[in-house]
Parts: structure tokens; C-alpha cells; sequence
């Protein structure tokens, strides 16, 4: 496979609209990279400039270091999946996977042996004779993806290629995708809006907005670590509960709620002290018991966990994830506590740690 390593990408359009804005990122040999965020945040755009489907407007691209920036998508050697799977109808399933080593005019024995192999490995060896309206939206999106195995490409691009199917499909075909990094060892860049798969598929995550990266790393710094609100209210389902606090007398005092802070807490919030920050609490950091109360509103039983929403205190709306099936009504009372508190700064909205974490 290959390393890919972009510097200072910017993409502005004709009529000065910017999509990107310094897209950095070094993507190493065997890295399943997952560029998130939501629409419009310019992660396809970025995609489309690597596969050079779209023109690079500032910076450098590489490929194993040899710069590739103004190089034709055809000299690219990479292989792109994108989300309407984008299959010939009146080609069979067969014809379809072999297409592009057909149009490279290589030998119909290396051929016939490519799309074997890449259909062996996606379980569509009884379906090469199909054409794809007899397959199923799964069924076809793999054949997408052995359209780009056959090519050994240095690095596959996947474009969204989960939005067209269900639940249960999407859910499967992510699992396909995983085992299929694993077996090929592939250099893959992988766009989403759907954080679940960035967190589920991804060695590293690029969370996106307005063209702009807001923070690189795994899937547990995002979620644990995250840079700044954007993140913190982007990746993790639920979404993070966010209230509005001040720092005094060495605790947390919200409308109607008050917190305590352990003493590196206190520290960490030193130079906050008499003013307002931003509290943010993921929905499966509160437990019950304590001395904060949520009034229920409604909530959701999910077998092992309940989601329990309502209000903390006066005016704070707050989800909790609950351990085990409850079943509040309207206007129950639940006492409960922060097991974890993330804080952020409200004027730069980034999150506000201990120097050097």
C-alpha cells in the first residue's frame, strides 16, 4: 500500500468560495483514516482533491512522497467506492468488477483471476452472473468495492458509501469493511457524516467544520479528549449535555444545580474562578444517586440501558443514560451525579485541560 501525506490543502472555487481551508494530515501505510462532519464541511471536497476529481487551489499532495498534486486521477493509482455504487446495469456482476483491467487491456487470464479473488473475498462468487438489479443494496455496494480490489489500488477511497442502505445493512457492510482493511492491509480515506461508523471503522478520525479540521485523532480522544464544543457535541450518540455554569467558591453553580470538583478539577479551572464556563456531560456519565435532580419528561427503555430525559434544575434541558430498564413518567424525580465533566472555554469554545494534556 502507501503513505499519503497532504500540506496546507486549500480548495477555492471560481467564485472565491472556500470549501477548504489548510487541510493537513499525514496518513501512514495501512491507515484506515475517517474524515467526519457534517454537510457542507468540505471532507468530500477533500476526498475529491486527493482523487484528483477536483483541483488542488493551494498545498502539496504526496503519494509515498512523490508529489502527485497536479497529476491526472488516472496516474493516482488509487480506486474510488462511492455511495450510488455507480455499476453499469447492462453489465454483469462479473463484467462490472473486471471493467477497468478490461479497459488497461490486461491479459483475460490475470483477469479472470483478479475478480475471482476480490469475489472470494466479498462473498459474491455465486452472484458474478447477475446483473446488478437483481442484488440487493448491500449485494451491490460490495461489488463496488471489489470494482476498486481488482485494481490494487495504493489507496482506496471510500465516498459515503453506506448512506443508500438500512440499518441492518449498514451495520454489516461496516463489519465487510473492517475485515476487508484487515485482509488487505489497505491505505484507505473513508468520508462520513455518521459518526458511528468514524468510530467504529477508524484508526484516526478528522473531525470537520466549514472546511476547517477541528481535531485529529483516535476514536477514544475524540470521544474521551475532545478538542473543543464542536467535537464534543459532534461525535458521541447521545450528544454531550451542555449547560452553562460559574466558577465560585471552588464549585460549579448552574441555574438550579450546584457541582462539586475534586481538587486537580479546581486547578484545572484556576483562572475561571468567578467566571462562567461551559459544562459538558456525556449522557452515560451521570448515575443515579446524588444531590442533583432531573425531572423526568419521557424516557426510552434500550434493554440494558434507559435514556432518561428532562430537565436539571430550572431551565437545563439533560439526556441521561441509564443503567438497566426504568420506567419514569412525567414529573418523576431521579437523583443523580456526574461520574465524568468535561469544561470549555464559552468565548473560544475550546476545551480547558491542565497544560500539556
Amino acid at each position: 500500500m502507501a503513505t499519503l501525506n497532504l500540506q496546507h490543502i486549500d480548495k477555492i472555487y471560481d467564485n472565491n468560495v472556500q470549501a477548504v481551508y489548510d487541510f493537513n494530515l499525514d496518513v501512514k501505510d495501512g491507515e484506515l483514516i475517517v474524515l467526519v462532519g457534517p454537510s457542507g464541511c468540505g471532507k468530500s471536497t477533500t476526498l475529491r482533491m486527493v482523487a484528483g476529481l477536483e483541483d488542488i487551489s493551494n498545498g502539496k499532495l504526496l503519494l509515498d512522497g512523490k508529489d502527485i498534486t497536479a497529476a491526472p486521477a488516472k496516474d493516482r493509482d488509487m480506486a474510488m467506492v462511492f455511495q450510488n455504487y455507480a455499476l453499469y446495469g447492462h453489465m454483469t456482476i462479473y463484467e462490472n468488477m473486471a471493467f477497468s483491467l478490461t479497459l488497461r487491456k490486461e491479459d483475460p487470464n490475470v483477469i479472470h483471476k483478479k475478480v475471482l479473488a476480490a469475489a472470494e473475498i466479498l462473498d459474491l462468487t455465486t452472484q458474478l452472473n447477475k446483473k446488478p438489479s437483481q442484488l440487493s443494496g448491500g449485494q451491490r455496494q460490495r461489488v463496488a468495492m471489489g470494482r476498486a480490489i481488482v485494481r490494487n489500488p495504493q489507496v482506496f477511497l471510500f465516498d459515503e458509501p453506506l448512506s443508500n442502505l438500512d440499518a441492518k445493512l449498514r451495520s454489516a457492510t461496516r463489519r465487510e469493511i473492517l475485515l476487508l482493511h484487515k485482509r488487505l492491509q489497505a491505505t484507505i480515506l473513508y468520508v462520513t457524516h455518521d459518526q458511528t461508523e468514524a468510530l467504529t471503522l477508524a484508526d484516526r478520525i478528522v473531525c470537520m467544520s466549514m472546511g476547517h479540521v477541528q481535531q485529529v485523532g483516535t476514536p477514544l480522544e475524540l470521544y474521551d479528549s475532545p478538542n473543543n464544543l464542536f467535537v464534543a457535541s459532534f461525535i458521541g450518540l447521545p450528544p454531550m449535555n451542555m449547560f452553562t455554569v460559574r466558577f465560585e467558591n471552588g464549585e460549579l453553580q448552574g441555574k438550579g444545580f450546584t457541582v462539586g470538583l475534586t481538587d486537580e478539577q479546581k486547578s484545572v479551572l484556576a483562572a475561571y474562578n468567578h467566571k462562567e464556563i461551559t459544562l459538558g456531560v456525556r449522557p452515560e456519565d451521570i448515575a443515579e444517586g446524588g444531590n442533583m435532580i432531573i425531572r423526568v419528561s419521557t424516557n426510552e427503555n434500550l434493554g440494558m440501558n434507559t435514556l432518561v430525559h428532562g430537565n436539571l434544575g430550572n431551565e437545563n434541558r439533560i439526556t441521561a443514560k441509564l443503567r438497566g430498564w426504568a420506567s419514569y413518567k412525567l414529573g418523576d424525580e431521579v437523583a443523580v451525579h456526574f461520574t465524568k465533566m468535561h469544561f470549555f472555554d464559552p468565548e473560544t469554545t475550546n476545551a480547558i485541560r491542565k497544560e500539556g494534556k
